[in-house]
């Protein structure tokens, strides 16, 4: 399925992008994200902008033209990623806007004629507008002069380590090539037998419908790349944080973006209580504490919404405020607060009722008199 990015105001619908898994799209934690894909019949994939393009923060629905961290001053973004300058400004060799004289010269200085003398180590571009850096030798095949006296590798290609450093710049593709090799940038020439996956560049089989960070091996197997794991929800390979990221999004291998509310604590993501708990209290989920008399497992926690914990294991409110179930609140807002959302309200009084009764009685099984106990 090829992206279609065509409007007259380049500003544009997504109608037939790429998809990325809806996960990495949920900042909260109570509210799951539902995918936007008329494709995917779970609706666990989000249709994500093509290519030089990202969403209009002001309509999710619509993708605008994305230079990612060009074009940041002295220009705006054309469509596709394309940078355009203003007047009297030039893209440079970091493909930034730069002003030509008699405005200024980076580098240099300008003379009344409106041309430009460079510093030493720089050297006047072949257009004569910008000064560029200067390197004694002639850089090697991918390589660019970006510094005076100092060739680097090209934008999308990377020197290789030890042995195959002789081998100069190489390019790079992300992911993974799999069953191809690297040509060029994010470009893919596959083997024999193997073809490239729709709006991807990894070669791989055709039996999988998805196998994203991973490449299809044969009927039955995805391999995931290092640092992910397979998920057969979305069919695709995930970022794996091992068991550490409870309370937020493993958006990459080992990195786990806390959710809203949730600070990351070493490892893990924990809540934040802006007004604390008390000394009986602890923070279990943001602005919420839990109270109870001996610690145990969070769920058997009575929870204590924008209040504090008393030695008793019960929520107190603050000065003006009441308890509303698990909640403090303005006594002008209980009405309010029932109405706008019933199913929580009564779902929040079910799970408080229960949790009260497990202070005086033993329900259920062996499992639940175990849990019970938390509460004597």
């Amino acid at each position: 399925m090829a992206c279609r990015c065509l409007d007259e105001e380049n500003i544009r619908t997504s109608a037939t992008g790429k998809f990325r898994e809806a996960v990495f799209f949920q900042y909260d934690k109570e509210v799951k994200i539902v995918g936007n894909s008329t494709t995917n019949p779970h609706f666990n994939v989000i249709e994500v902008c093509c290519k030089g393009w990202r969403r209009y923060e002001y309509d999710w629905s619509k993708c605008v033209p994305d230079c990612d961290d060009r074009c940041q001053e002295n220009g705006f973004c054309l469509a596709g990623g394309i940078c355009q300058c203003f007047d009297d400004f030039v893209l440079n060799y970091r493909n930034n806007c730069v002003p030509t004289c008699p405005l200024g010269c980076p580098h240099g200085r300008c003379y009344l004629n409106g041309t430009c003398l460079c510093d030493k180590g720089y050297e006047l571009d072949g257009s004569r507008l910008f000064c560029q850096p200067q390197c004694n030798q002639t850089c090697g095949h991918n390589e660019v002069c970006l510094e005076p006296g100092k060739c680097s590798c090209a934008e999308g290609f990377v020197r290789g380590l030890r042995e195959s450093a002789a081998l100069g710049c190489q390019p790079i593709c992300i992911p993974d090539c799999g069953y191809g090799h690297c040509v060029a940038p994010n470009q893919c020439e596959c083997f024999p037998g193997y073809h490239k996956r729709i709006n991807g560049t990894s070669c791989e089989n055709g039996f999988y419908k998805r196998c994203e960070n991973g490449f299809r091996a044969n009927e039955t197997t995805c391999v995931c790349q290092n640092g992910f794991r397979y998920d057969n929800n979305t069919a695709s390979c995930l970022p794996d944080c091992g068991d550490n990221c409870e309370n937020g999004v493993c958006i990459s291998p080992g990195n786990c973006r806390c959710f809203n509310g949730y600070v990351r604590n070493r490892e893990k993501c924990e809540a934040v209580c802006d007004r604390g708990c008390g000394f009986y209290g602890k923070c279990i989920a943001p602005n919420v504490c839990g109270c109870a008399i001996v610690p145990g497992p969070e769920t058997s926690y009575q929870k204590c919404a924008m209040g504090l914990c008393s030695s008793l294991g019960r929520c107190r409110c603050l000065e003006g405020k009441v308890r509303f179930i698990d909640k403090c609140m303005s006594p002008d807002t209980v009405t309010t607060y029932a109405s706008v959302d019933p199913t929580r309200a009564n779902s929040s009084l079910i799970l408080e009722f229960e949790l009260l009764l497990g202070r005086h009685f033993i329900l259920g099984g062996a499992e639940r008199f175990h849990n019970s106990m938390w509460w004597l």
